[in-house]
């Protein structure tokens, strides 16, 4: 992998990770633009792992009140403790459903629906929830101090759907989320404290390519390097940009990017794909 590819590899990843629009779709698309194919799983966890750095520095202070608090509570039942005791076990049980799900559904998963089709569908899908969730359906005032576990398994399911090439992971949990009655910055809040159990989870489908050293000897030391700042970076700024955008902004730009990311690769890809066919 040359460094360029690594620096656009790593500014995709970082950009779309934590933004509605699906960063699995525009890793793949951004592989078939450059005819690159990744050596296993290891590099797309790899710039993975780069973003959940930036979730866990930017969320530190909310994650050590809310691992103090879940500890606190067992020798001090008050009701700030209790609320992030309960917090922990709502990110616990929706990772859990997640889990178990999508390995489950992750041998389901076949090559058709990885193909530039099968995406746009998935984006154009993603663009009408959103808007569904902007203009059909109340938005809620409820925080952490009010959820449920039924809030935890709701936002389970809908994070479970990630599985699939072009459902956002950040787009399923805050529309389900949003949808259980969430305010939005509870729901943005939940979204990425609870991105770190899972991707932190996935990284042992890539053990191998760890330990073996496919990821190094196919990809390279520096590239990895690069691609791993270059994503720790647009991660961060994605991460401080979309919590800014959603307190005077609405999903539906979001929305209308899916519906535009969705005709140009089905039109673009697909007829590229039509063309080596013949």
């Amino acid at each position: 992998m040359s460094i360029i590819e690594a620096i656009i590899f790593g500014i995709v990843q970082g950009i779309t990770e934590f933004l509605p629009i699906s960063s699995t779709a525009h890793i793949i698309i951004t592989q078939m633009v450059f005819n690159y194919s990744f050596p296993g799983f290891g590099f797309e966890i790899f710039l993975h792992l780069a973003s959940i750095l930036a979730v866990v520095i930017y969320f530190r202070k909310d994650i050590v009140e809310v691992i103090i608090g879940f500890f606190s509570f067992f020798g001090n039942r008050s009701k700030e403790n209790r609320v992030q005791f309960l917090f922990a076990l709502y990110i616990i049980v929706a990772t859990g459903i997640t889990g178990v799900l999508g390995v489950l559904l992750e041998d389901s998963i076949g090559s058709v629906l990885k193909t530039p089709p099968f995406i746009a569908l998935a984006l154009a899908t993603t663009g009408i929830f959103l808007i569904i969730i902007e203009r059909f359906v109340k938005h809620g005032n409820r925080t952490e101090k009010d959820m449920t576990f039924i809030d935890a398994i709701i936002v389970g399911l809908g994070q479970t759907l990630a599985v699939i090439p072009g459902i956002s992971r950040s787009g399923a949990t805050l529309i389900t989320g949003l949808f259980a009655g969430l305010n939005k910055e509870t729901a943005v809040r939940y979204s990425f404290l609870l991105s770190i159990p899972v991707i932190l989870g996935s990284t042992v489908l890539a053990i191998g390519d760890f330990t073996d050293g496919t990821l190094v000897a196919e990809t390279g030391v520096l590239a990895l390097v690069v691609a791993f700042i270059a994503t720790f970076i647009f991660s961060w700024l994605g991460i401080v940009w979309l919590i800014e955008f959603l307190k005077r902004s609405k999903l539906i730009y979001f929305a209308i990017y899916c519906f535009v990311a969705a005709i140009f690769i089905f039109f673009y890809f697909d007829a590229n794909f039509i063309m080596e066919l013949e």
